[in-house]
């Protein structure tokens, strides 16, 4: 939408051309006569003239200024006031919370002014505080979500357990789910606190030499109890001993996403591999898995904020740890892709570049 309206501001106190404007070029133009005739050698002694060739004089100089102060006035006007109030009156707009607003160029690209980059500026900065508004719109829609979701658990349970005539079953079941949301809501906040933290870059990593395939082998022996019950056939290809100079807390919750991931989406006897490898240029970790997949559009939001692209395993999760492994990478300058089929599964690829990585080999 255009930015339409009059600009009627109160708070403008004085316009661009005041009398003064005119008292300039009249005091100009007669210090240009006066000058011009010194240099003819013609100097006029007004005294001696008659009044009405005086008046004559002062008129012409007068017309001459009112016309120099209007003509002025009006290329300042369109070529400046004008652009300057559509941009007062957009912002207005904006400030009102309208961000369709859009101001047009007013000249081609070959012939760009500093308006016209003024007007470009603008209309990203509209559009980057309605991408911001539209962000800050769907992350309290969905925090309300997830936080409201496993609340009606717990509070339809403990009425439960009100009831006197529950077995000791129930009674137990009820518990196991009141547990099981707090433990959700526990590890919402704890992520959305991680994530802020790293979005405001309040978590700075503290790089430091560690093996990192030591890491991956702690991180996976965490889900084995998971992966025996759902008869999973987990596999590791690591290297004996890479040495990577990071901040391991940090890479930790890279990898327990990622296996977390794979074991939670693949089902009942299939399989998951954890491939990690250097060279020369950087270090490589792969993750795949046997899942569900995901088509296109999924994976293009993957690791947006409480996006979950398989609502079947919603209440595992709360959509919050790609988006910390992405923002974690982003922080270590590595990379984190995902190559996905539907019904095959999901292979997350992450690479961390040469200059972090120190190799080592045991003797």
């Amino acid at each position: 939408m255009r930015a339409t309206g009059k600009f009627d501001d109160a708070r403008v106190k004085r316009e661009l051309f005041p009398v003064s404007t005119f008292a300039l070029f009249f005091g100009v133009f007669a210090v240009f006569t006066t000058v011009q005739m010194v240099m003819i050698g013609q100097v006029i002694d007004y005294r001696s003239l008659p009044l009405g060739n005086v008046v004559a004089v002062l008129a012409s100089w007068a017309a001459a200024a009112l016309g120099c102060t209007v003509a002025t006035g009006l290329v300042i006007r369109h070529y400046y006031q004008k652009p300057l109030e559509e941009v007062a009156a957009a912002a207005r707009q904006v400030a009102a919370g309208d961000f369709s607003v859009y101001l047009a160029p007013r000249h081609p690209l070959d012939k760009t002014t500093h308006l016209d980059v003024l007007c470009l500026d603008f209309n990203k900065m509209v559009e980057e505080l309605g991408s911001i508004e539209t962000l800050k719109t769907d992350f309290f829609s969905n925090v309300s979500h997830e936080i409201k979701t496993p609340l009606a658990v717990i509070q339809n349970n403990a009425e439960l357990l009100q009831q006197p005539r529950l077995s000791p079953a129930q009674r137990q079941d009820c518990l196991a789910a009141i547990l099981q949301s707090t433990r959700r809501l526990s590890s919402l906040i704890t992520n959305m606190l991680k994530l802020n933290k790293l979005e405001k870059q309040v978590i700075q990593p503290l790089p430091q030499s560690y093996d990192v395939c030591a890491q991956l082998c702690e991180c996976a022996l965490q889900f084995e109890d998971q992966w025996e019950k759902k008869q999973i056939d987990f596999a590791a290809d690591l290297e004996d001993r890479c040495t990577l100079t990071a901040d391991a807390g940090l890479l930790e919750l890279v990898w327990t996403n990622l296996l977390s991931n794979a074991v939670k989406f693949t089902p009942e006897g299939g399989r998951v591999r954890l491939v990690e490898h250097s060279d020369r240029d950087s270090l490589t970790v792969t993750v795949s898995d046997t899942g569900c997949g995901m088509d296109r559009a999924t994976q293009e939001r993957i690791f947006d904020k409480f996006y979950q692209g398989d609502t079947s395993h919603a209440t595992e999760g709360n959509g919050l740890g790609l988006a910390l492994v992405r923002r974690i990478l982003e922080l270590s300058d590595g990379t984190v892709t995902v190559q996905s089929t539907p019904g095959q599964g999901s292979t997350f690829t992450v690479r961390l570049p040469r200059d972090i990585l120190r190799e080592e080999t045991q003797p």
